[in-house]
């Protein structure tokens, strides 16, 4: 989707909440946004999480949330905001899991985590190339930072409304300040994964 159907997707996302439609709203947000969400959820979530669950409880949250919506920001802005959110928490509650083991376990857990790892790359269309490669070695936040900024093409300051955690409030000086911050760190990110990519190729 171009920047053009953004924009109408968003005047219509609009209408629709301001005359109370929120059914309709959360169609069309899922209908416009949801392929675009749920491909940064299976490059991002790892192989202990279930995409389809997790894809499915952002939908329940979105929706659960929906009328309090202010559009402080987009709607595909603060859709991300959410589902970064329940991305985290479905990570957290995998690795929590995880610790929750047999004793005599690890072992084994040890086996499925690197099964896991090593399949995920080929059954991923996403991940095919050997920047996809790298990209998928990174921590989860520096994903996502490629993810919005790269592919989904999102300005400095929606990317650190979606950082935020819950519960903060930032004020324009305090937006900017890490909007900045996380500028500088997609420059060195880009700077790294080149050097990896080059390192990679034969001389």
């Amino acid at each position: 989707m171009d920047d053009g159907g953004r924009q109408q997707v968003e005047e219509a996302l609009r209408e629709r909440s301001q005359r109370g439609d929120l059914a309709g709203t959360a169609t069309l947000a899922i209908e416009s946004y949801g392929p675009e969400i749920l491909g940064y959820m299976a490059t991002t979530g790892g192989a202990a999480v279930e995409v389809d669950d997790v894809f499915a409880a952002f939908v329940a949250a979105l929706w659960q949330a929906l009328p309090r919506f202010r559009w402080e920001s987009s709607f595909r802005t603060w859709a991300y905001t959410i589902a970064r959110r329940v991305l985290l928490r479905a990570r957290r509650r995998a690795q929590a899991h995880a610790r929750r083991l047999e004793p005599g376990s690890e072992a084994l857990a040890a086996v499925v985590d690197r099964v896991r790892t090593a399949t995920a790359p080929f059954l991923r269309t996403s991940v095919r190339d050997e920047l996809s490669q790298l990209r998928a070695s990174l921590a989860e936040d520096e994903q996502t930072l490629l993810i919005l900024r790269i592919d989904r093409r999102l300005a400095w300051d929606e990317i650190a409304q979606i950082f935020a955690e819950e519960g903060d409030e930032l004020d324009d000086a305090e937006l900017r300040r890490r909007a900045s911050a996380l500028r500088k760190r997609f420059e060195r990110l880009k700077a790294r994964l080149g050097a990896q990519l080059r390192a990679r190729r034969p001389e």
